[in-house]
């Protein structure tokens, strides 16, 4: 069969999920005519797992994704069910945004931006071959026998790459949701010389809302009021649903184990690995023998829709054996499955293979992004997503790359861990996984990345002058409460003891009674008459400055010799075998990985302490030699 010539692209990216449509927004506000290319242009933006965006650590994400002038927080704020802040008990390091989404919705509002934006098509075509020409451009044959050029390309083809879904003792080839796999593109990746490897993500089953008795489940409303993603939505989303909230019992534990031969999982079918952090239902069961109960959250899949996700439940078994199980629980049991659970099955590519521009080392033009990558979530591809599609357009024009390391965000940590450290599973964003948290909070995202996106042209003069509005607001803040001096008075008395901490007998800063951490400006407002009126943002920034100065001092300074290190470069044609000193294990792994310099050695696994002090002396000869000569 004959091909035929169908266009030519700066940049072309392979998939329309969450990692797609950023790298494809990016690239093409960036001034580069683009290319997405979706095997179904229903499934633009779908969520084939869980109605949601955010959570622990992946709010942080979908802030800094919006802070540099990507699209998900804008988006995820326009279809909002419900919004919640996670871990408000804990220190603001870890405060985290999570929002119920009309899961038809967004994927509506993205597909419609996405025909909306200026140098960009959207394309519904299923690629089955990639090749490179003489003069370096890819070729991206379709289904159909088009064939389009491209001068750099961006594979986010999430779990449809080889895809394949496992139910029980059934399986078979297919994408998320029951949509066609890309079932030619990997086989033309591994002849190009891509190696790939299996893993594998399971969802819950869906039910329908009538068949479920909530009359004696635990309600859980949203907050009030609520906290946008997106710095550009000025007037916060509402609550307009309610979740709620169920336990396993052992009734339900003895289904799942009479049956668990016949899980994939167990059974030997599924040769993927799963993630760790987001196990199926029965692996929670025999991983965690001693436990009674697991909790699960129902939550409606959109406003439009009778569908509800049951989260924490996802599960590979036969779908009798899904039924049964279901019953079990409190409130299911009549619940009628409208769609039952899965597992799937991809391939993906092992990381260390990119540079952190997330660019293929041995395939100049060539990026990867999101669950191809080897990590798990919408957010996290998402972020990739963007850092692939901008610097795919930046080396297109000709300019420097876009790298965030790990001081500058989640995003810079995310892709770290997988160029350097690699991924044995789906990596799974966390708060624990970086070292500098608490600089790298959700809150102060725009300060840190904004100035970032407006540089890079995706931030408007607008937004970046309200950035630059906001620091100035809070610099002056910062003065008042330390200039501002309290006279002792009952009414202060009062709010001292009642919030059990000692009283004072003279007059005190209101920066020395912010710094008490029983103590905050919403309950020192009685004495504070004089208070600007500000966005509540404003006060909050102020706040966990003065109470965490301190420890934010000591992780400024950690760092500052992490960036000391991070300028330490190592040459591209380096040598490892060949330095005297370095242990074997040392030699393969940077080898491997080839570190862009002394930090990211640092970080890679079997790279000790002294293979990097071999590294640094290694270089100061090298520069004592290039000064000799």
């Amino acid at each position: 069969m004959s091909t035929y010539f169908a266009g030519e692209y700066d940049v072309a990216v392979i998939g329309a999920g969450h990692a797609g449509i950023e790298a494809a927004l990016a690239a093409a506000r960036l001034g580069c005519r683009t290319a997405v290319f979706t095997i179904n242009m229903d499934a633009v933006g779908n969520c084939p797992c869980n109605p949601s965006i955010g959570g622990t650590a992946k709010g942080h994400l979908v802030r800094e994704i919006d802070a540099l002038g990507g699209e998900m927080g804008r988006t995820a704020d326009e279809c909002t069910l419900q919004s919640r802040m996670l871990n408000r008990g804990k220190g603001p390091a870890v405060h985290s945004l999570r929002a119920q989404i009309d899961r038809r919705k967004y994927s509506a509002v993205m597909k419609h931006k996405l025909e909306l934006q200026e140098n960009l098509d959207l394309r519904q075509a299923e690629i089955t071959d990639i090749a490179q020409d003489d003069n370096g451009n890819w070729l991206l044959t379709t289904r159909m026998l088009g064939v389009f050029r491209a001068k750099s390309v961006v594979i986010a083809t999430g779990t449809y790459l080889g895809g394949r879904i496992y139910v029980g003792e059934v399986s078979f080839e297919s994408g998320p949701d029951g949509t066609f796999p890309a079932a030619f593109l990997g086989e033309s990746l591994r002849k190009l010389g891509v190696k790939t490897r299996r893993f594998k993500t399971g969802t819950p089953a869906r039910v329908k809302r009538s068949s479920i008795d909530f009359s004696d489940l635990e309600v859980q409303k949203g907050d009030e009021p609520t906290v946008p993603f997106s710095y550009d939505t000025l007037t916060p989303p509402q609550n307009k649903v309610e979740c709620h909230v169920s336990w396993t019992n052992e009734n339900t534990k003895k289904i799942i184990l009479e049956n668990i031969h016949r899980s994939p999982l167990y059974g030997g079918k599924i040769e993927g690995i799963g993630p760790r952090y987001c196990p199926s239902l029965e692996d929670k069961i025999v991983r965690f023998a001693d436990k009674k109960r697991h909790q699960l959250f129902i939550e409606p899949c959109g406003e439009d829709t009778e569908e509800m996700y049951l989260q924490g439940m996802s599960s590979s078994l036969p779908e009798e054996v899904q039924i049964a199980f279901y019953h079990t629980i409190p409130g299911l049991e009549n619940a009628m499955i409208m769609r039952p659970a899965y597992a799937i099955e991809y391939d993906c590519i092992d990381p260390t293979d990119m540079l952190a521009t997330l660019e293929f080392k041995q395939f100049p033009g060539l990026y990867g992004a999101g669950q191809f990558n080897g990590s798990s979530g919408y957010e996290e591809a998402a972020a990739q997503g963007f850092v692939a599609g901008v610097n795919a357009a930046l080396k297109v024009q000709g300019k420097d790359p876009l790298i965030l390391d790990r001081a500058s965000s989640y995003i810079g940590t995310l892709i770290d861990d997988l160029v350097t450290k690699g991924a044995n599973e789906p990596y799974r964003m966390m708060t624990s996984r970086s070292e500098y948290r608490l600089i790298l909070r959700q809150d102060n995202a725009d300060e840190r990345l904004t100035p970032i996106g407006y540089e890079l042209g995706l931030i408007s003069e607008e937004r970046y002058q309200r950035i630059l509005h906001k620091q100035e607001l809070i610099k002056e803040e910062k003065k008042r409460v330390a200039k501002t001096v309290i006279a002792p008075s009952p009414v202060l008395s009062e709010i001292l003891v009642s919030r059990e901490t000692s009283d004072v007998k003279t007059g005190i800063r209101l920066i020395e009674l912010l710094k008490r951490p029983e103590l905050n400006y919403e309950v020192l407002t009685p004495i504070d008459p004089d208070r600007p009126n500000l966005d509540p943002a404003i006060f909050e920034q102020v706040e966990i400055a003065i109470k965490y100065e301190g420890y934010i001092k000591k992780q400024l300074a950690a760092v500052e010799n992490m960036r000391k290190l991070e300028n330490k470069l190592l040459p591209d044609d380096i040598d490892y075998r060949s330095i005297t000193g370095l242990r074997l294990e040392a030699q393969e792994k940077l080898s491997a990985i080839r570190p862009l310099n002394i930090g990211q050695a640092s970080r890679i696994s079997g790279v000790s302490p002294a293979d990097i002090n071999v590294l640094m002396i290694y270089l100061v000869k090298q520069k004592g030699r290039q000064t000799d000569e």
